[in-house]
Parts: C-alpha cells; structure tokens; sequence
C-alpha cells in the first residue's frame, strides 16, 4: 500500500489542479443528487396529497433542474477524471520505458523481459483503472455517505437505527473479503508474469518446437501456466464475486427495515409519508456509495501489488551509470585498450574474466578465441558498456568508458552482437538506426560491403522493402549481413564482432572479409570468433580460456606456443594445419 501510494503522489502531482476541478464537479453534482428525495418529500407531502397541482409543476421543475444540473456536472467530472487517469498512465509508461532503456544487461536480465512487459503494460493498467475508479467514484462516493446520513437523519432521527446497524455491517463484510483478496492478486500477477513468459519462449522458438515435435509437450506447458493463472483468478474472482450480493443483501434487509419502522412512526403520526419515500432514497444512495467504495477498495489489493512491481523497476538503479561530468572531446583516435580488467556477477563465487590486458591501436585487428562460456561476449560487451568492468578499465581514445560522455562512446563504436536483431520496418530504416541522415548511396556502399547487396535487390522494394520484427523474413546468415551492414553506415572509429560470421558460409565469409579490410584500415577491430579461418590473419589473436588470457600471438606463434588454440586448429582443420 505503500508503494501505492508514493507512485500516486509522484506521478499525479502534474493533475493536481485537474483533479481538484474533478472534486468540485463530483460536490456539485452529488450536491444535487442528495437535493432530489428532499424535494420528491415535499412534493409528495404537500402536493401530491395535498392536491396542488401548481405546487407539483413549480417543484417538479426545480427537480427537473437539479437532475440537469447532476448529469452535466458528472459526466465533466468522468471526461476530466479520465484525462487525468490517461495521462497518469501515460507518464507511467514513459518513466519506465526511459528507466528500462537506462538499464545494462544485468537488470534486464535480473527482472527478465516478459516480466519487463507485464509491469509496463498490464501493471500500469491495473493502477490507472484504480485511479479512474477514484476519480469517478471515491469522490462522490464519501460526499454521497457523509451528506446523505445528515440529510436522511434530518428527515427522521428515529429511522437512523438502520443506518447504525446496515452501514458497520457492510464495512465488516467487505473487509474480510478485500484481507482475503490481497494475497490472491500478489500470485496472480506472478503468475501472468509466468503465462507471457512460456509463450515469449514457444513463440519465438517455434521453429524448434516444430522440428523436434514437441508441440504436444509444448502445449501441455502452456496449459500448466494457464490454469495456474485461471485458478488464481477464479479463487480471486469469487472472493470479489461475494462483494456485491453480501451489500444487495444488506440493502434489501435494511429497506424493509425502514419501512417496517416508518410505517409504524407514520400510524403514530410521528412521519409523514414523503419523508419516508425520502428516507428510503438516501438510504438507499448510502448504501450505493457503499458499493462504490467497495468496488474500488476491492481494486486497491491488486493496483497495490501492481505498484509494488511498477517501483520496483523505477528504483532500481542501473549498474552502469553516465558519468557525472562526461568528457566530450579525445586527443586519441581509434584506440582501444583493456587494461587489468576483471568482472564478476554480484554474488558469484569466480570472476567471468580475470587480468585482462591488451590494447588495439587504429589499423589493427585483434581476434578473440576460445571456447564456449570462456567470456568471450561478456569481453566485448564491457567496450560499449553493457556491462561495465568490476575492477581495472576499459579505454576508448584513451579515455575510461565511464568517463567519456555515453552517445560520444556509442558513435565511436559500432557494436555487431551475436545474436543480430532487426527492428521492425524497412532495410533502409534498419541500417539508419545508428545514423538516420545516411544517404541511399551510403547504404547500398555499406550492403555491397557486408556482402548484402545482392539479396537486397532481389527483394521486392530493394532498401524499403519490409523487414518485420525481430528480421524473421529473412534468413539467419543475412540478418548478420544487415547487421554489419548497419555497424558500418555508422562509420565508426571502432569495429566489435561479437561472432558476427557464425551463420555465413565459408566463401561469403571470406568475401566478406576481404571487403571489410580497407573499409577499417584506418579503424580498431575486435572479432569474437569460433571459426579459425575467420580469424587467422589478426594481427593479434586473444586465446580466452576460463576468463583469462591463455595465449596471444599471431596465428603461426599460437600454433608453436599454445596448446589449447592448437586443440582449436586441428579440431577444425585437421592435424595437418597444426604441423
């Protein structure tokens, strides 16, 4: 709760005056709603039985009135409440979104990305309907309950008994019910959380699902995560279920209750029968504001453990941070230099790289090899900051990556990850990413290049023809190609191929290479490879076994000197590239 309530405080600060013009229409028109059974008693009591037709039109149009009044004055308070509640939502999913897009990989891969889009989405839903609710309902609801019991207690303080029994007894049921609820709502969004998750995971591999017929076992999968949420919600559900009949029951016994005693009080002359009729109205709308409120105080468990998550992700604080006052300008030019660097996870027992010490001067290319979970990819991640080092640095320009302003360092590299991702769009709007005022000439260079160009024109709108999300319509060798095509239209000082040549044959490979040595001769080159072929003219190679560097040296030198990368030539080439 709160968690709930700093959320509410921060983010509704802007709406403020929007929201007081909500409770200054909401007043008015419940003003105008208590106003009615007064003027319905009176015009009963002293029209109706008392046969004055001129009284019952004069009063009849003043309650005409007032209902005008109650209509126009709500429905301004539900379209400015809702504008709020809209843009309470909307200033939600903009901090988190720029929160997220802040994060290195260890947060995200901390909170996890179904569970990232869950919090973004359904989470926020959850608080904003909470505070539509609030808007449309909490206000008039108490001003509904607090009028309502002084003006049915000035039409007959006998009758106000009732009102001391109904109103107690529906706080005392609706309570237990919303205590019960709480715990429901925490499982179920866990839950959800669990749901989106199987199906990211069978979406995305379905083509594996497929291949190996797993489809049965897939299914059953998602059946097990849905019907865990489906018995949450139903166990929730019928909690909240219980709420409504348990106040209408209490209505009903309480109306019969007024009338049972108000047609004893009107034989004893001590009420008039208007005021009964009135009674029984603001009795009625007391017990409706009851509901109300129970309504919403049954969406506050579940927008609490929603808010809960929402802050969790808004204060957690990434683990690479801009630097407080950046360098914008370097003496260097397309160096890089690893220097005593070692990394770990928070709480890990080893460190993923150990004394890593090298540096790339502009010109040349350095090659890391070794094998799988050696930290190669974590090596190359620490150059743009996706992770930053535990201890030791890392220099671009001769300058700390901590200390060079973030977009500086981001222009000065051009990242190609191991997994290559295409956004959705065009070719063209894809290979812009990192520079959008590139020309059309620049981007068919950039393809002939990364060996793309060919594809590319066989496509059917060339460079605008459509790539969709994730680049699942084109094949896994030529979203590498694209990326790299698009590492390169950025022109940068510094080239990262973190396995970049892993899906590309032998001879596109080798093409591809070749075409790539005077576009980066003037540029540092850092290659994650497995494949020797790809990496055996470097002019350094990198041999990275359990986080540490177990050789360097030329391709020749490593094959005298080291064991291990000898291991990884005759494995690949045969015995016969070793002697």
């Amino acid at each position: 709760m709160t968690k709930l309530w700093e959320l509410l405080k921060s983010h509704l600060g802007p709406y403020r005056k929007v929201l007081l013009v909500v409770i200054g229409l909401q007043a008015i028109q419940t003003f105008a709603a208590l106003t009615l059974p007064t003027l319905n008693a009176n015009l009963i009591d002293n029209g109706v039985l008392a046969g004055d037709n001129d009284y019952i039109w004069r009063v009849g149009a003043v309650m005409f009135g007032f209902t005008l009044i109650q209509i126009i004055f709500a429905a301004g308070a539900v379209w400015y409440g809702a504008r709020a509640a809209m843009g309470f939502g909307r200033d939600i999913r903009r901090d988190i979104f720029h929160t997220v897009t802040g994060y290195s990989a260890r947060e995200v891969g901390k909170f996890g990305a179904p569970s990232l889009i869950t919090r973004v989405t359904n989470d926020v839903q959850q608080v904003q309907q909470l505070v539509v609710l609030a808007t449309t309902m909490m206000i008039a609801a108490p001003l509904t309950m607090v009028i309502g019991i002084i003006m049915a207690i000035r039409e007959d303080v006998g009758l106000s008994v009732v009102l001391i029994v109904a109103i107690p007894a529906a706080v005392v049921i609706l309570g237990s019910v919303v205590y019960r609820m709480v715990p429901a709502f925490q499982v179920m969004q866990v839950r959800v959380d669990r749901v989106n998750s199987v199906l990211r995971e069978q979406i995305t591999g379905i083509r594996v699902v497929r291949a190996f017929v797993r489809e049965p076992e897939e299914t059953e999968r998602f059946a097990e995560a849905n019907k865990s949420l489906t018995d949450t919600s139903l166990r929730a559900g019928r909690l909240m279920a219980g709420m409504f009949p348990s106040v209408t029951l209490i209505i009903n016994v309480s109306s019969i209750a007024v009338l049972w005693i108000g047609a004893d009080r009107i034989g004893a002359g001590q009420m008039e029968i208007g005021s009964l009729i009135a009674y029984l109205t603001y009795l009625v709308q007391i017990l409706m504001a009851v509901i109300m409120a129970t309504f919403l105080v049954s969406m506050i468990p579940r927008a609490s453990v929603a808010a809960e998550r929402i802050v969790e992700v808004l204060e957690t604080e990434s683990s690479v941070h801009a630097p407080d006052d950046p360098i914008t300008e370097v003496t260097e030019s397309g160096t890089l230099e690893f220097r005593d660097v070692l990394f770990s996870y928070p709480g890990a027992e080893h460190s993923v790289l150990s004394d890593i010490s090298f540096r790339i001067e502009a010109g040349q290319t350095t090659a890391v090899i070794g094998s799988t979970g050696a930290g190669k990819t974590t090596l190359v991640s620490l150059v743009s900051r996706l992770f930053d080092v535990t201890d030791g640095s890392v220099l671009v320009d001769g300058i700390d990556v901590r200390e060079l302003d973030m977009d500086l360092l981001w222009s000065k590299v051009g990242y190609v990850p191991q997994k290559p991702f295409l956004f959705s769009g065009t070719v063209a709007s894809n290979l812009r990413f990192g520079r959008p005022d590139a020309t059309d000439d620049e981007l068919w260079q950039a393809l002939e290049i990364a060996q793309a160009a060919g594809f590319v024109q066989s496509m059917p709108d060339g460079i605008n023809s459509e790539i969709t999300q994730g680049g699942t319509n084109v094949s896994g060798g030529q979203r590498q190609r694209l990326s790299i095509a698009r590492a390169l239209v950025v022109q940068p000082e510094i080239f990262v191929y973190d396995d970049s040549f892993s899906a590309l044959d032998l001879a596109t490979d080798a093409r591809l290479r070749a075409a790539l040595k005077p576009h980066t001769a003037e540029a540092a080159v850092l290659i994650v490879a497995q494949r020797v072929s790809t990496i055996a003219d470097a002019d350094e190679i990198l041999v990275i076994e359990d986080g540490e560097i177990a050789g360097r040296g030329t391709h020749s030198e490593l094959i005298a000197d080291c064991p291990t990368y000898a291991e990884i030539v005759e494995s690949q080439l045969g015995q016969g590239a070793v002697a």
